[in-house]
């Protein structure tokens, strides 16, 4: 079946994007034995190619001078963050950041060279005038197949005695600016379809369906990885139902052929009382008869009575055979219900410690993340405790606004700040800039270096953190100026 072209763009995470596609070590080794998706071996086949033209491999660089490069341009600082904006009815909308380098996973196939996947990131710019900066082919990622691939799989091979499915593609890094105004580059839903019939016909791929016609949403690799372990294990689950479904089959005939051997058993056990009953009667009449007829009504009863008695033993002998053939067949159907509990037994022990062995990776990521989002916060607190004493060493404005909302934490009776705390306070919030977001940002400074140098128990940092934002957000001038006190 030929593979079909995709192309998935999103804003490049430049702080991990080069570590994944460059197989940096450090990278290789934090994800440990989460390497379910890269086969080592085949890394050799991995081919790469960064844009000369721009002269720095490094996207953390070329992120800083795109942001200078659109301060020249336009005037303005790059707005990197979400924000909200009012319309002209009042709604509050929300206005995505700029995302100046955004990054491209293209499905390719395995005999796809590094050339053609240039090729297209040439057309790429020319047609939309978004640059390549870096192109990288990886041929070692993929899954695991759980045994031998379907026949129509022409792609799966064998690498250590297991099979392997590859998810052949490449990643594209663009530069998205437009370097002589300063602004992005707009595309549009049609110039996305666009790009994956380019790919298409530059690739030699059949071309895929866009997200519109499918429904579907694009998953991440992470994703795509999970999303195949679930199918597996649900493969193996119905195997598992189904095996159960056999065992209670073999089960209810065993309980069939115990039914039937004891309803044998049973009319064995009332010819037998038969057979015994005759024997009596065979004795008491030949009793009798010696009494009173003689010897020749003795010899035909006698016979009458022997007869019947063979019969009776004959029949006896043909259940007890077919009892024997019974407890033969379910000693062959124990036998198989035993064999059968193994395997599953065995294959309950896999699933539970694909399970456990998942798990314990899972535990292991978010230990990883835990310690990492840690250690920042740490960095952080320690980054903003120095910028506070120097500021509070340096700065006669910063100072006083620090000490001013310190004591009104710590005022028991004082419910808000005085006028001359308010001025302090705006004042050292216009140090850091006018815009909404720099107060904002200035005023949790104010109330962080407030905790750290007051000491400040838990209700004390509700009240200074509150009444903080009621003079970041303007609430102190607005009741003011109708004579109320401020709203908490």
């Amino acid at each position: 079946m030929a593979t079909k072209s995709s192309i998935h763009i999103k804003p490049c995470n430049i702080a991990s994007s080069e570590a994944h596609n460059r197989r940096i070590a450090e990278y290789m080794r934090n994800i440990g034995e989460s390497k379910i998706y890269i086969v080592s071996e085949l890394s050799a086949d991995n081919e790469r190619w960064v844009n000369p033209d721009f002269g720095t491999p490094d996207l953390r660089t070329h992120y800083d001078n795109i942001k200078r490069m659109v301060k020249k341009k336009t005037g303005r600082a790059m707005q990197e963050k979400e924000r909200e904006r009012k319309s002209k009815n009042g709604k509050i909308i929300k206005v995505a950041g700029c995302s100046p380098i955004r990054e491209g996973v293209l499905l390719i196939r395995a005999d796809t060279t590094l050339a053609d996947v240039r090729k297209f990131g040439e057309e790429c710019r020319q047609r939309w005038g978004i640059t390549p900066l870096q192109i990288f082919l990886h041929k070692d990622e993929g899954h695991w197949l759980s045994g031998q691939p379907d026949a129509e799989d022409k792609e799966s091979f064998q690498v250590g005695g297991r099979w392997f499915k590859p998810n052949y593609h490449a990643h594209i890094v663009f530069d998205w600016m437009n370097h002589d105004s300063g602004k992005s580059q707009k595309l549009n839903d049609e110039d996305m379809a666009a790009m994956q019939t380019l790919a298409a016909d530059l690739l030699s791929m059949e071309r895929g369906q866009s997200k519109a016609e499918t429904g579907k949403e694009h998953l991440e690799r992470n994703d795509f990885i999970i999303e195949k372990q679930k199918e597996e294990m649900n493969r193996l689950n119905a195997t598992r139902l189904y095996r159960e479904h056999q065992l209670e089959v073999a089960n209810q005939k065993m309980r069939e052929a115990e039914s039937v051997t004891n309803a044998l058993i049973e009319q064995a056990q009332q010819k037998e009382q038969q057979s015994a009953d005759l024997d009596r009667a065979i004795s008491e009449k030949r009793s009798k008869l010696n009494k009173e007829k003689g010897s020749e009504l003795l010899s035909a009863a006698v016979g009458w009575a022997t007869g019947k008695s063979k019969a009776l033993k004959g029949e006896i002998e043909d259940l007890r055979d077919e009892i024997s053939t019974h407890e033969e067949t379910i000693g062959r159907l124990q036998d198989k219900i035993q064999t059968m509990q193994s395997d599953h037994q065995r294959e309950l022990m896999k699933l539970e410690a694909k399970h456990q062995s998942e798990l314990n990776r899972k535990e292991t990521e978010h230990a990883e993340v835990t310690s990492k989002l840690k250690n920042h916060i740490a960095w952080q607190r320690n980054l903003i405790g120095c910028l506070g004493f120097l500021l509070l060493k340096t700065n006669d404005i910063f100072r006083k606004a620090v000490h001013g909302i310190i004591r009104l934490a710590k005022d028991y009776y004082k419910p808000r700040f005085d006028t001359e705390q308010v001025s302090d306070i705006k004042d050292a919030l216009n140090q850091f800039g006018d815009d909404r977001q720099s107060r904002h940002t200035a005023g949790d400074f104010l109330y962080l270096t407030a905790k750290q140098k007051g000491d400040l128990d838990n209700q004390e940092q509700i009240k200074a953190k509150r009444e903080v934002e009621n003079v970041v957000e303007g609430r102190y001038d607005y009741q003011q100026k109708r004579g109320f006190s401020v709203r908490r």
